[in-house]
């Protein structure tokens, strides 16, 4: 059997996810952006410490070690880069620049998923990519053309929200079924 903590990967989205449209609607007018610094802060360091795990060890079977754990990796230092950005108090430009070639693999990897048939529920796990891609793609408009757009910033919020929510359904069910899967498994130093 093999190491599987996608499950902390995907709900550890969910809640960046949820934060990110949250600071897409109303966060980026806050006069106090310091209070953004924790939770964009530990949802990058997540992220990109199991991300980067995964993608030099390859603990789950095929590819899902390079859909998971190089997106993951794209996602957590996005996070990680807004949080010292914030902290710093940098414009968000050059965050919204990478998060554009980020979310283009994220839209790639949803496309691929569906092409190859690659998870349990392709079309949920497509969706989700897809969204997450776009919010990422999104970003650097939303910065340079649309920043004072309130409706553009909610749709924007909800599209983030979707995928959240695409993302919360699949790591919720998989820890459902990864405590049934693994409850008989145990680390080689204890057989």
């Amino acid at each position: 059997m093999f190491i599987d903590y996608i499950t902390l990967m995907l709900i550890n989205m969910v809640a960046g996810l949820c934060l990110l449209a949250y600071y897409v609607y109303a966060g980026l007018e806050d006069a106090h952006q310091k209070r953004w610094i924790p939770g964009f802060g530990i949802s990058g360091a997540i992220a990109l410490t199991t991300g980067l795990h995964m993608m030099l060890t390859w603990p789950v079977p095929g590819s899902f070690n390079i859909a998971f754990g190089e997106t993951s990796v794209l996602f957590g230092i996005l996070f990680v880069g807004t949080a010292v950005a914030i902290a710093q108090g940098w414009d968000l430009i050059a965050l919204a620049l990478y998060s554009f070639f980020a979310g283009l693999v994220a839209i790639v990897v949803g496309i691929r998923i569906l092409n190859l048939g690659l998870t349990n529920q392709p079309l949920v796990s497509s969706i989700g990519f897809i969204l997450t891609g776009i919010g990422g793609v999104c970003a650097l408009p939303t910065l340079l053309l649309f920043r004072e757009n309130r409706t553009w910033r909610l749709v924007g919020a909800i599209v983030l929200v979707a995928a959240a929510l695409i993302w919360a359904f699949t790591g919720y069910l998989a820890y459902w079924n990864h405590l049934e899967s693994f409850q008989q498994w145990v680390p080689r130093t204890m057989r």
